[in-house]
């Protein structure tokens, strides 16, 4: 494929404007890249209106091993429009960066992946397995794309999967990832004049009660992974009461646990959930608590195939060895580690480190190359 082309194909992406929506103007624009191949599969997953997953397979079904090439299709949104250089969907091109929402995170590596198939498909080789795409939908708020391809079985029969996410211009290669765990606890309490305070419960008093003991808790699991290091816990957002001559009756907080393959999830959740029975059995103590989308920690090893297999890749491709690493970001992968086969994850992509930032770009040149390293990577795992 040309040049320019995989470039025009890139800018196509970024001009679809998929904030946390819309995903399916990108579905229908890659299965329109496909359709000259008759052999390939092409499944359209619906989540939501206007929202679709999708998979595309190619290869010879139960010949080898399956790998599996995933990007998410969802951008977060732009912000304010007069603080970047150029409109963020046109897709423009400077200075050998392309710019726009999105050409970081992530549709530079999904962009790539797709290409990366593409052209082996035009070089028609005897593949000894298959190579599957799986594009989803809601990454950037939740991963329930990948939550539905896993619960579907599409990661099922895979063996690894590469992550286009970007690793700061792709000279990183992520094998191991913190999980999250994003939470809510509402405490429920009685109005009073501030003058009586015996005569109310102040619900914020209970509520920053739960999060000290919380805190004092999660504390004492203090084992350091050598990669992702401790765990961490986060108050992140809090709201409550009515003014400031009332007991309040109602308080919120929200929270933001960093976990690490030490501590699974279910144990903070175990952690949390006593907590929560202990102080609710005490007089004039409501309190309850919501998980959203809690992601598992991704436990890899640098001696598994990928891995392995990806490092020899990338001295190929790139001319210098990657820094392998580890990443306290959430990412598809915690969704897909849950699927029967529990395949290896890897994140290696070519976007830079402006992702969520005004005037987000991709360099051109590790885009180009990042085609050929997943194309190779690709090959090379399935042989």
């Amino acid at each position: 494929m040309k040049k320019e082309t995989k470039i025009q194909i890139l800018r196509k992406l970024i001009q679809l404007p998929t904030i946390n929506n819309n995903e399916t103007t990108v579905v229908d624009f890659i299965i329109s890249l496909f359709k000259p191949y008759p052999t390939v599969q092409i499944k359209k997953i619906p989540y939501a209106p206007n929202r679709d997953n999708l998979v595309i397979t190619i290869g010879h079904e139960n010949t080898g091993p399956i790998i599996g090439l995933s990007g998410h299709m969802d951008v977060v949104a732009p912000g304010t429009l007069s603080n970047w250089t150029n409109d963020p969907f046109s897709a423009t091109l400077t200075n050998g960066k392309l710019f726009g929402r999105g050409a970081s995170d992530m549709k530079s590596g999904l962009a790539a992946e797709i290409i990366a198939m593409l052209e082996i498909l035009e070089s028609q080789p005897q593949l000894n397995g298959q190579i599957r795409l799986l594009a989803t939908v809601g990454e950037e708020t939740g991963e329930y794309g990948a939550a539905q391809l896993t619960e579907l079985g599409y990661a099922d029969h895979l063996t690894g999967i590469i992550i286009a996410e970007p690793t700061n211009n792709m000279t990183n290669l992520v094998y191991t990832s913190r999980g999250v765990i994003d939470y809510e606890v509402t405490s429920s309490g009685k109005n009073a004049h501030s003058a009586h305070p015996d005569l109310g419960v102040n619900a914020i008093r209970n509520l920053l009660n739960f999060y000290q003991l919380a805190q004092q808790r999660l504390e004492k699991l203090s084992d350091s992974d050598p990669v992702l290091g401790r765990m961490t816990h986060e108050i992140t957002q809090i709201t409550g009461g009515e003014q400031a001559n009332m007991i309040p009756s109602s308080a919120q907080y929200s929270g933001n646990i960093r976990t690490i393959p030490n501590y699974p999830n279910q144990l903070i959740f175990n952690e949390l959930n006593t907590l929560l029975t202990e102080l609710n059995a005490l007089p004039n103590y409501e309190l309850t608590i919501h998980y959203s989308y809690p992601e598992a920690p991704i436990m890899g090893t640098p001696e598994s195939e990928l891995v392995q297999t990806a490092l020899k890749t990338y001295r190929t491709v790139f001319n210098h060895d990657v820094i392998l690493t580890g990443s306290s970001e959430a990412s598809d992968g915690s969704e897909f580690i849950q699927a029967a086969g529990q395949p290896t994850i890897i994140i290696c992509g070519p976007g830079s480190p402006t992702g969520h930032q005004v005037d987000e770009y991709v360099d051109i040149d590790t885009y180009l190359q990042s085609i050929m390293f997943y194309k190779q990577l690709a090959l090379a795992y399935i042989k």
